[in-house]
Formats: structure tokens, C-alpha cells, sequence
């Protein structure tokens, strides 16, 4: 098996395990706080970040060592909040409506580059975006008189991962991948640590079992996306991340009993092709201003 054959298994192994993670995340965060079910999650996921960051070169301090300490902070509150309104989400719109809203994420992320990363958008970037805007008015389209607000608490989750992505990319710029990993899941371990013991809540032992399951997913999809990026580049490997998409909405008719509207399939297949295309599209004027320099 080839290096790119490897690192397309891992892709799918990361997707299939985050699906698996957000069904998971959807029981708990119905039947406990989702601050409570994040902590937990991050208690994981954060010892998991400080083991890895002890085998790499230079060791623990090495790897904590960072040019941008208070932009690295801000990326991990960022995430941390992220998680706690997507288990929200979840728990109260659904898991398929719910990352239909998400696939909205790329077209976000190329609106906030602007400003934010002084990025030039072309004209075929801009009519994705502007018909990918299109596909999130679809999916949130009234299904009756009045418009469920619910669904603005997945669009500020698009929100908070767009600009924990822009933040991701200006750290990139001075820190490694993995001072950036590590990061992620020290901040977010400690700041769900601060707040979520105030919303404890004791589980069945059934339940345990479940977020003890949760836990071991957030570390192996992690770890898979990693090897992932290891091997393939980024614009090889977000195209896939859409198949989430598919995931959600299987596991969601079937196991939760949700239904999708017209609306929401048509909606969705419009912001999916929109996001694969504003993705390729960065990445062929990423490489073009590469070989520029």
C-alpha cells in the first residue's frame, strides 16, 4: 500500500470515527449539559495532546514552545466554545440539519480571509460563495409559518470554526502543526475544567460507558487525522470531510428518526459542491503564488 493510499484509509477511518463521535455526542448532550459532556471529552483529548507532545523532538517543552502564546490561547477557546454549541446543536436541531448548516463552513472561512488574512478573492471564488450562500437560505428555509431561531445557533457554530480556522492559519506562520495540536487540547482541557464541574451532573453507569466510548473516539479520529496530514495535503483531504455529511444524515434518519426535507437536500448538495470548489479553487491559487516566490 502506497503513501497516499495510506493516508486516504486514515481519512476515511477519521471521518467514519467523527461521525461516530458526533451520534455519540448527540445522546449525551440530550440527556446531560453539553459543558459537562465537553469537559469530560477534553480531559481526554487533553492528555492525549500532552503524551504525543512528549515523544516528538525536543520533548514537552519543545513542543509548548510558541511565537503567538495569546493567539494560541484564543484558538483553543475558540474550539472549546465551538464543541459545546455543536453538542448543543445535536441535542436540539438534529445531527443531519445540523452539518448540513456546518458544510457552510469553507464558504465562511473564504468571507473572513478577507479582512481578516488580507487574502484576495477572485471572481470564481466570489460566485461560489455567493451560491453557496444560496444552499444555507435553502436549508434554512421555513418549514412552516415561522423560522426555527434554533437553526441560527449551527450558523454561530460555523462561525466560531472559521475563525478558529483563521486563527489556525496565522499561527501556522510561525508555530508547527503540532505546538498548534497541542494547544487545542491543553487551552480547551482547561478552560472546560474551569467551567464544567459547575454543571456536573452525575451519569447512569450505561452512560458512562458511552462517554467513555466518546473519549476514546475523540483521541483515535484525532490521531487518524494527523497520520492523514502526514501524508496528503490539505486540499487533497477536505473535500472528504463532506462525507461527515452523508454520516450524519444515515445515522440521524435511522438510529434518531430525524427527516430531511426537500429543502435541506437540495440546500446541502448546493453548499457541498460550493465548499469543494472554493477549497480546490484556494488551493490552485495558493500553489500558483508559490511558485511565484
Amino acid at each position: 500500500m502506497t503513501s497516499k493510499t495510506q493516508g486516504y484509509v486514515f481519512v476515511l477511518l477519521a471521518i467514519t470515527i467523527f461521525s461516530i463521535q458526533d451520534a455519540i455526542s448527540k445522546h449525551l448532550g440530550t440527556a446531560y449539559p453539553p459543558v459537562f459532556v465537553t469537559m469530560l471529552r477534553y480531559w481526554a483529548f487533553g492528555f492525549f495532546c500532552v503524551l504525543l507532545a512528549t515523544k516528538m523532538k525536543g520533548g514537552l517543552k519543545a513542543t509548548a514552545r510558541t511565537k503567538r502564546p495569546l493567539l494560541q490561547i484564543i484558538r483553543g477557546l475558540l474550539l472549546a466554545a465551538q464543541i459545546v454549541v455543536v453538542i448543543n446543536c445535536f441535542a436540539i436541531i438534529g445531527l443531519a440539519h445540523s452539518q448540513a448548516i456546518f458544510s457552510a463552513t469553507p464558504i465562511v472561512v473564504a468571507l473572513l480571509s478577507m479582512p481578516l488574512l488580507g487574502e484576495r478573492v477572485g471572481w470564481r471564488r466570489w460566485t461560489a460563495i455567493c451560491i453557496g450562500l444560496v444552499g444555507v437560505l435553502l436549508i434554512l428555509k421555513p418549514e412552516g409559518e415561522f423560522f426555527d431561531v434554533n437553526l441560527l445557533l449551527a450558523v454561530f457554530s460555523c462561525f466560531l470554526f472559521a475563525f478558529y480556522v483563521i486563527a489556525t492559519r496565522l499561527v501556522s506562520r510561525d508555530d508547527s502543526s503540532m505546538t498548534s495540536f497541542f494547544y487545542t487540547g491543553v487551552v480547551g482541557a482547561v478552560v472546560m475544567t474551569a467551567i464544567g464541574p459547575f454543571y456536573w451532573t452525575w451519569m447512569s453507569w450505561g452512560d458512562w460507558g458511552w462517554m467513555a466510548l466518546l473519549c476514546m473516539t475523540s483521541i483515535s479520529s484525532h490521531y487518524c487525522l494527523i497520520r492523514a496530514y502526514d501524508m496528503l495535503d490539505a486540499a487533497a483531504i477536505q473535500p472528504l470531510t463532506y462525507l461527515q455529511l452523508v454520516y450524519a444524515s444515515i445515522i440521524g434518519v435511522t438510529i434518531y428518526g430525524e427527516t430531511l426535507s426537500f429543502y435541506t437536500i437540495i440546500g446541502s448538495v448546493i453548499v457541498v459542491s460550493a465548499g469543494i470548489f472554493t477549497i480546490w479553487r484556494e488551493h490552485v491559487v495558493g500553489r500558483r503564488e508559490a511558485n511565484r516566490r
